[in-house]
């Protein structure tokens, strides 16, 4: 497994942390009025044994509860009502758990029930407030102290009457076992705030800066921390360029060597549809074989990039073309054509899937091309079904097939070529696992056959989807040959999944999609004309985020999450103890 491909790997795996709060802040705010009233009525009917209390206290509580929420959003870094009703909830369920083990621990130890249970329960509430404080909601540690106590004081002192107020409170034992609990959380936040180090000097402002992204649509705080730890590089980007002097037609088939990521909306995330917009809706921009660590940090890199975009070589150009071939090893697939010398290759391994192709296969690809004399070869990364990294077995395939396919088309007779596209732009798709390129249809006429090619904007596809689609095609008696998608990291919604992407075909049902898909293809069809060929080359220098800048956020996350678990465990065992006093 590459190293590049496991930090990443790690990180998508890590996405599913996030999923954690509710995906409406209203649930919170419900759920923690809900939490509340609980408290209140085991404090009040078991441990006061005053139910004729209930009537004021428990609205007392609630007022109380809604008042401090947010007085709490005034305090915490960009002023975010949700994130306070999200630590609120957790903490009184935090309150709620603490109480009830009090009460199952009185009466498995047949002791006496203890207002200590209800106080112990408010100090681990205010521990939680620090550890939320400090690392997600952007505040100090001083100021974390200052406010910690806040919410869980407040209701304490509405639920108790006032004569019990200092006797449980000021209680030696529960001061010092509430100490424990605050000092703790105060090493574990200063500890884990320096794991990244000294690549990444605050764990805590990274968490921050992504969360600002993902809650507030505003890239700016992280882009700016990518940006600073980012390395300069050249990037080429190629293109195959189809005209038509009949219908005055121009067509971009384009391979980025960019990658897009590294997460919506940071960055490239949507530079393939930015790319696509540039051509005048007019081009499949593809995935090449590359991996996030070319990713472009910074919308300020993206414009940087497509702004160079005009400054093109031809470096060829002709007017024939090979017919395609297809050469299938085991699981591993390779599509080829021939444009003089020119040799396009697509790659998959769909239905079985895989992550992105590995730079090695395209390096021992491009020197095989070499070695029989190509003046260039162009390999595209289909992305068109999910899976883990690609097995050595598979990648062994993949290699046979491809030079193979070399082999073949060096022997095979070129053409005069046609094209038509057609895209999605006026049929108002919308579906979440779909990027606002939408789906694009390329048809090329070779030797007086049709073959289709289809695209996707989308960030991989479902398992099956595509076989679905070229069978459904074959019903109509249509070839199509491949389907490819680009890898957007567009998001138009928040996805609650596990990976943090839909995949194309995950919502859209693949009877839609293939209609969708047929619609298109006819359209192409019909404006089939003679064409010409260019490719066309752009160098331009770029910042990407490299490698280790994954790797470096990779180990900040894993330090403190090891650190959280091991804290974790600790403080767990000793409120186990705690019961026992």
């Amino acid at each position: 497994m590459t190293e590049s491909y496991d930090d990443v790997s790690k990180i998508h795996k890590r996405y599913s942390l996030t999923l954690v709060n509710p995906s409406s802040y209203y649930h919170s705010l419900i759920f923690s009025n809900v939490s509340a009233a609980i408290i209140s009525a085991i404090v009040v009917f078991v441990f006061l044994a005053r139910a004729d209390e209930a009537v004021f206290r428990l609205p007392a509580v609630i007022a109380v509860l809604l008042i401090t929420q947010y007085v709490d959003s005034r305090f915490i870094k960009n002023k975010e009502y949700s994130k306070s009703l999200h630590m609120s909830l957790f903490g009184n369920l935090a309150w709620i758990g603490v109480i009830l083990a009090g009460v199952l621990a009185s009466i498995v130890l047949s002791k006496d029930l203890s207002m200590f249970y209800v106080v112990e329960g408010m100090f681990i509430f205010a521990s939680f407030r620090i550890g939320i404080l400090t690392t997600t909601l952007g505040t100090t540690l001083k100021r974390a102290w200052l406010l910690c106590f806040l919410q869980p004081m407040a209701m304490y002192l509405t639920l108790v009457p006032m004569s019990m107020w200092m006797p449980s409170i000021l209680d030696p034992l529960t001061l010092a076992v509430g100490g424990i609990f605050l000092v703790t959380a105060s090493i574990w936040s200063v500890v884990t705030d320096r794991a990244g180090r000294p690549a990444i000097q605050s764990t805590h402002k990274m968490v921050q800066a992504y969360l600002a992204s993902m809650s507030k649509n505003n890239p700016s705080e992280v882009e700016s921390i990518l940006e600073s730890i980012s390395t300069d590089t050249t990037v080429l980007t190629t293109q195959i360029r189809l005209q038509s002097k009949e219908t005055n037609n121009d067509f971009r088939l384009v391979l980025p060597e960019i990658h897009p990521g590294p997460f919506h909306p940071i960055g490239g995330s949507n530079i393939p549809y930015q790319i696509y917009k540039i051509m005048n809706s007019s081009a499949m921009v593809m995935h090449s074989v590359s991996d996030h660590s070319l990713n472009l940090p910074s919308r300020k890199e993206v414009e940087n990039y497509l702004t160079s975009l005009s400054a093109n070589v031809v470096p060829n150009h002709g007017l024939v073309c090979t017919e395609p071939i297809a050469v299938q090893v085991n699981k591993s697939r390779v599509l080829g054509f021939l444009f003089e010398k020119s040799a396009l290759l697509f790659l998959s391994l769909s239905p079985h899937g895989m992550e992105d192709i590995p730079i090695y296969v395209k390096t021992e690809i491009e020197q095989f091309a070499k070695n029989r004399n190509f003046e260039r070869i162009l390999i595209v990364d289909c992305h068109n079904a999910m899976g883990e990294e690609i097995s050595e077995p598979d990648s062994g395939d993949m290699l046979k097939a491809a030079k193979s396919a070399l082999d073949t088309l060096i022997t095979k007779e070129k053409y005069p070529l046609e094209f038509g596209y057609g895209n999605s732009d006026n049929m108002n798709l919308n579906s979440p696992d779909l990027g606002l390129g939408g789906v694009g249809v390329l048809c090329l006429k070779i030797n007086n056959m049709k073959y289709f090619l289809g695209w996707a904007d989308s960030n991989n596809m479902e398992n099956g989807v595509r076989e679905y689609i070229v069978s459904y095609f074959a019903k109509s008696n249509l070839n199509l040959l491949e389907i490819c998608t680009s890898d957007t990291h567009y998001s138009a919604t928040k996805v609650r999944t596990r990976q943090g992407y839909y995949q194309f075909g995950k919502i859209a049902k693949s009877q839609d999609i293939a209609e969708w898909y047929l619609n298109v293809a006819y359209d192409a069809e019909k404006k089939l004309a003679p064409a010409s060929f260019e490719i066309l080359e752009h160098k331009a220098d770029v910042k990407i985020m490299g490698s280790t800048v994954y790797e470096d956020y990779s180990r900040a996350v894993d330090n403190s999450l090891k650190i959280t678990k091991g804290f974790a465990i600790g403080s767990f065992l000793f409120f186990i103890a705690t019961l026992f006093l």
